[in-house]
């Protein structure tokens, strides 16, 4: 089952790589990770997807609460806890004469927005969850897909829950 673990850590050098150390000694994959530092700039937000039964997940979090740089971690995946997801995608798309009214019509249909226009290009931004954007790319075929980026998931709790010192 795919979960995704947020994580306050402090903002020292190294934290990332001991935090990335952890799931390769294990043999554990990330899917996805993203970082960046917080309101306090003492402090960086980590969010990280894995897979794994709720064995190898319970593991993972008890691994990364030992981990001196870990202030804090949440699993949202917890049915106790709801969260909001999004990941945001930049795609390059091949924009012929032919093909540019389709391309602006989906662009409308998934609420993406046209940020860069050239002469036979058009680079889409887009953003809401993995599903919505994986949807977005197969209404295209691969010859018509230059390039994606992708951010990786982020995620944060509904309501007055937070991740917090």
């Amino acid at each position: 089952m795919r979960h995704i673990i947020s994580i306050l850590l402090e903002n020292e050098s190294g934290a990332l790589s001991r935090v990335a150390g952890l799931f390769s000694a294990r043999a554990y994959n990330i899917e996805s990770l993203t970082v960046a530092p917080t309101e306090d700039p003492s402090m960086s937000r980590m969010t990280l997807v894995t897979s794994g039964s709720a064995e190898i997940i319970e593991q993972i979090t008890k691994q990364l609460n030992k981990l001196i740089d870990v202030v804090k971690l949440n699993d949202l995946n917890v049915s106790s806890v709801q969260h909001i997801e999004r990941e945001m995608m930049l795609i390059k798309l091949k924009a012929p004469a032919s093909a540019r009214a389709e391309i602006m019509r989906l662009t409308d249909i998934f609420r993406g927005n046209i940020i860069d226009v050239n002469d036979d290009t058009y680079t889409v931004e887009l953003t809401g969850t993995t599903e919505k954007l994986n949807a977005f790319i197969t209404v295209f075929d691969c010859d018509s897909i230059l390039e994606t980026v992708r951010s990786g998931v982020m995620g944060i709790a509904r309501g007055s829950s937070s991740l917090h010192v």
